[in-house]
């Protein structure tokens, strides 16, 4: 079994236990080879609310990895908790989307915690 069919099995098993509310919101990730991607869902009315990517002009300059890949994980996670924050969304359920929770998953969780996200 691949890599790829590995992380969609563990994906669907993810969300069969895992839907954002309108109180309490999706924060999903998705990692591509060098960058990091974070968006807040409420499923019910399947509605983007808050974006965060690695790419975005709201992620500073400075940021870009000069080496590794785990600080630009961290500061999406920061960033994306203080946009979270103007919408008034303060408690999410985190969707690791078949990833292990590990490296730039666990800096992007640990950041959005750090900028006030409860989950």
């Amino acid at each position: 079994m691949g890599k790829i069919l590995s992380r969609k099995r563990a994906k669907i098993k993810i969300r069969k236990h895992i839907s954002g509310t309108p109180e309490r919101p999706r924060l999903t990730v998705y990692r591509s080879l060098n960058n990091i991607y974070a968006q807040i869902i409420d499923d019910t009315t399947g509605n983007t609310l808050v974006s965060l990517s690695s790419l975005s002009k709201e992620f500073p300059a400075e940021s870009k990895p000069a080496k590794g890949k785990i600080e630009p994980g961290k500061m999406v996670g920061i960033l994306l908790a203080k946009k979270a924050a103007e919408k008034n969304i303060k408690t999410v359920v985190f969707d690791r989307n078949g990833y292990r929770y590990h490296g730039r998953i666990k800096a992007l969780a640990d950041g959005a915690r750090e900028g006030g996200l409860i989950f």
